[in-house]
């Protein structure tokens, strides 16, 4: 194990529902829309990912009445590089933490001398802010590679982003771990050759997590103990690097 890979919303932090979500909702009252998306309907929507795609998405499945300007993809754009303003301001404000355990293993990662990258469909801006905001004033240098965005065609499920990151760090597979949070997060990562562990999130826990290493309630921390869904944590209460390792043995 050479390197660790990890996606950002719901693993990183649960940035989904009091992150994204109110940050869509900000910049649909910007434009002068009535859109909301309440808590049930985001879950429904975060079938599609990429903010962009999420939209289109909510258009044509939930919002069928309304009309398309004909400069409706430069409204997307727009809508979409609103949100990304508002969801920096909540960061900033330090609204968003870490998940339980996640900080601890950075750190331990980085002392083991394991190098550390991010494969992940938000922006990069919203990737460098909460980890300044969240982590550390220097959280993004701690990650060798920032996989992040449209820097691929094709989102998640696709492989494509983890593709680029393994490419960016020339590394096989085989010498990285991936840690989501989703279905389609693992089916991206998987579909790379990745062996990957699952921490559910608010949104994800009755998604199918087959041919992950494991599965547990979050990464978990020596006075809060995780939940274990599957694997076999080896008696250990939190995942640690020694943890990791014996996953990849």
């Amino acid at each position: 194990m050479k390197a660790l890979i990890f996606d950002v919303d719901g693993t990183l932090a649960e940035t989904e529902r009091d992150g994204h979500r109110i940050a869509f909702n900000s910049a649909f009252r910007e434009f002068g829309l009535d859109w909301n998306w309440d808590v049930a309907l985001y879950g429904q929507l975060l079938a599609v990912t990429g903010g962009k795609e999420r939209i289109r998405f909510f258009v044509e499945k939930f919002h069928t009445g309304y009309v398309k300007p004909s400069d409706f993809d430069d409204l997307v754009m727009a809508l979409h590089q609103a949100k990304t303003h508002h969801y920096v301001k909540l960061l900033e404000g330090g609204g968003i933490p870490l998940r339980p355990g996640v900080a601890r293993l950075l750190r331990e990662a980085r002392q083991a001398g394991l190098r550390l990258a991010v494969a992940t469909t938000t922006s990069p801006d919203n990737v460098t802010t909460l980890l300044r905001h969240s982590l550390a004033a220097d959280g993004a240098s701690w990650f060798e590679v920032i996989a992040a965005g449209d820097i691929v065609p094709a989102k998640k499920p696709a492989p494509d982003i983890y593709l680029w990151a393994l490419d960016k760090l020339g590394l096989d597979a085989c010498d990285c771990l991936a840690f989501e949070d989703s279905e389609n997060g693992l089916k991206s990562s998987l579909g790379a050759g990745l062996p990957t562990v699952v921490t559910v999130s608010d949104y994800t826990l009755d998604h199918d997590f087959s041919g992950a290493v494991a599965v547990m309630s979050d990464l978990g921390e020596p006075d809060a103990p995780c939940k274990v869904l599957s694997g076999d944590m080896q008696g250990a209460g939190w995942v640690g690097v020694d943890v990791l390792k014996g996953w990849c043995a």
